[in-house]
């Protein structure tokens, strides 16, 4: 069976960066499932991006479907045959629908009935044919924010200017948004030519690359790291590379030049996050080191064109950098005016939200929250004053002149500005450090202080925002919740921090007038523990696992990563099968108790109850011992004592007693027990084998 190649290319206006890598992976996920979905065979598929072009090729299609041969389930023997044994209308329309005639009938048994079957004959369809569909794919493509243009109804990323759809040397005719396919593309805005012919699928890349573009991004990639390095290496500097911003600045370009320019060296008085932010935020340089890590006044910049005139290139780009570091160096100084007393009563101006006031109540709330949590936590004195102060003064800095400009510095100038105006340096840093985590990636804070005011600071957020029932809900999530939540989780987790879910809430919940509290401490506790499930989902423990310690009545964060962390090694020894089965009898039988746990030694009728009576309240002392001070290894270890006498009790004990006293005593001991284990976890939703 002949093969071709299949090259389809959107061309379209300038993709915003952040749009083009995700794009073109939708691209390739669709084309391969399209044809995975009408079963024609294909071999290697390749991905290309520039910010206006996705293409897809694919090499090796087949120039058909196979042929294949079906079993067609028809109707019951019953039905198929009338009382003299002749061929029923449904038999004979059966077959029709399936090419067949009443001779290809043979019956097969399902489920003690037997059924009309023949062997339906599928020919292949041929692939060209198919191809005229992939408009389908094309305009399914997702993008976070779309347009409509001209007179179309369609909307999409940007306006599509042509359509590349080419089966070996074929075009593949459709339409899309009033574009119809051809062999057309063009090459770079102003090197290449306005308009190249692909003859060839498998041409295409060099094609491209003739005309001044590199469409393959891996590619264009590592020519920018490549420019860096040797750059880096002729001038003796270091060149930080972030890869967020290489992502961005390869999304940027077709046919990249880097090249450098330099500024002033008066401005590297100002902070480093200051110029680093200038540099890589708003204008997309990468900021340039000495070998010491020193900030040098040169920045880099990545052309999209060729290295003529690089001069004139670099000049314009200084000139644009230095409008931008007057401005901040002018913010700077005003700032220098500030004062924290000052700055903390503008608070009051600015809205938080409509239903939840300014930010200076927000900033009271988070002040109150600060101190109920460090006393619970039974932090030191120092820590809970630092932690009281930090909270008090921790937005002061959302009304500088520098934060206004760029948002991005917010708690790194509270920071410095704390600093320069005389707060202690504790003090300071925390004011910083309640920002963190940023992002999933970030690190917790570094201090106690900086902890607590964050916890205080995110989960007023959330409660806040829940309590007004804005909940996030699918994708959405405007306000961060999410993220908020698990920055606590981590802090907790990394501190090593106590507190149940409840009590944090409740906590927060102090300071806010919420209708409802019991209802909204449920949603709240739901919402934490899809936060916990995700840090034991991302640590590969199983799924029955982390059910488990979800359904448990101890809902304590740092506890439950610890416990799902002894279940899943244990789950791999000899003894669990045995001591998870006897838990899960102890669990079942229990819920038909009422809340009476008063266990009376008196009615004990055998001696496999006085022993499991005897080993529980060991048991359950050791537990508890082991579980105050954090010890979970130990904590399971002790219940797993408990095993021997459970299995026992259940082989030798008939719980449902006639005598009505008897029956209840040994209910009250199962839910005794049941207590117990439940508060690590509901044993029940494991599943062993």
């Amino acid at each position: 069976m002949n093969k071709h190649d299949l090259l389809i290319e959107i061309r379209l206006e300038e993709l915003p960066a952040r749009f083009v890598t995700d794009s073109m992976n939708q691209l390739g996920e669709k084309v391969q499932k399209w044809l995975t979905d009408h079963a024609v065979p294909f071999g290697e598929m390749k991905l290309y991006s520039t910010p206006r072009r996705l293409a897809v090729l694919v090499s090796g299609l087949a120039e058909k479907q196979e042929d294949v041969t079906e079993e067609a389930k028809g109707p019951a023997k019953k039905i198929a045959l009338d009382a003299e044994g002749n061929w029923s209308k449904a038999a004979m329309g059966f077959c029709r629908g399936q090419g067949a005639s009443v001779e290809d009938i043979y019956f097969k048994e399902i489920n003690d009935v037997e059924y009309v079957h023949v062997q339906k004959h599928v020919k292949g369809q041929f692939t060209a044919e198919l191809l005229k569909n992939l408009d389908k794919v094309l305009s399914s493509l997702t993008f976070p924010k779309n347009m409509k243009w001209g007179s179309q109804d369609m909307r999409y990323a940007r306006p599509i200017k042509s359509i590349i759809a080419l089966f070996g040397n074929e075009v593949i005719p459709f339409t899309l948004a009033g574009i119809q396919t051809g062999i057309v593309t063009s090459g770079h805005r102003f090197l290449g030519e306005s308009s190249v012919s692909i003859t060839e699928p498998a041409s295409y890349e060099n094609e491209l690359n003739e005309q001044y573009v590199v469409a393959n991004p891996a590619e264009r990639k590592q020519l920018i790291r490549h420019q860096l390095e040797e750059m880096a290496q002729e001038n003796h500097w270091v060149i930080p590379v972030d890869e967020d911003l290489l992502e961005e600045v390869n999304n940027l370009v077709e046919y990249p030049t880097a090249l450098y320019g330099k500024f002033e060296a008066d401005y590297l008085t100002l902070p480093e996050e200051v110029l680093v932010t200038t540099m890589k935020e708003h204008q997309r340089y990468f900021p340039v080191k000495d070998e010491k890590g020193v900030l040098l006044p040169y920045f880099v910049t990545v052309r999209n064109g060729n290295d003529v005139h690089l001069e004139q290139v670099a000049r314009g780009n200084e000139k644009v950098l230095r409008a931008r570091l007057s401005d901040a160096a002018f913010f700077y100084n005003e700032d220098h005016k500030l004062k924290i007393g000052e700055a903390v009563e503008k608070l009051e101006k600015i809205v938080f939200h409509e239903e939840l006031g300014s930010l200076g109540d927000k900033v009271r709330r988070v002040t109150a929250l600060s101190d109920m949590l460090a006393k619970h936590l039974e932090l030191n004195e120092e820590v809970r004053e630092d932690a009281k102060r930090t909270a008090q003064i921790s937005k002061f800095d959302l009304v500088s002149h520098m934060v206004y400009e760029f948002p991005e510095l917010q708690g790194v100038m509270g920071e410095k500005y704390a600093r320069l105006l005389g707060e202690k340096e504790t003090v300071a840093a925390a004011i910083n450090e309640h920002y963190s985590p940023r992002h999933s990636e970030d690190s917790i804070p570094a201090s106690e202080a900086g902890a607590v005011v964050a916890i205080a600071d995110k989960l007023d957020t959330i409660t806040a925002f829940f309590s007004i029932g804005m909940l996030p809900t699918g994708s959405q999530d405007p306000y961060a919740l999410r993220r908020q939540a698990s920055g606590i989780v981590q802090i907790l987790i990394g501190y090593n921090w106590k507190i149940s879910l409840r009590e944090l809430f409740q906590l927060s919940l102090s300071s806010l007038e919420a209708e409802e509290p019991e209802k909204l401490i449920d949603e709240l506790t739901g919402f934490f523990k899809m936060r916990a499930k995700y840090v034991m989902d991302e640590r590969n423990i199983r799924y029955d696992l982390v059910e488990a310690i979800l359904q448990s009545s101890e809902a304590e964060v740092t506890s439950m990563i610890k416990r799902a962390d002894v279940l899943a090694s244990e789950s791999g020894t000899e003894t669990f099968k045995e001591t998870i089965e006897a838990f899960s009898r102890v669990l079942n039988i229990a819920s038909k108790a009422g809340d009476n746990t008063a266990v009376d030694p008196a009615l004990f009728e055998n001696e496999y109850e006085k022993a499991l009576h005897s080993k529980a309240e060991e048991a359950i002392s050791e537990y508890y011992k082991a579980s105050a001070s954090s010890d979970f290894v130990q904590a399971f270890a002790a219940l797993k004592t408990m095993t021997p006498e459970i299995t026992s009790y259940f082989d030798h004990t008939m719980i449902m007693a006639e005598d009505e006293k008897v029956k209840v005593n040994r209910l009250a001991q199962m839910k005794q027990l049941a207590d117990v284990i439940r508060s690590f976890a509901e044993t029940n939703s494991i599943i062993v084998k």
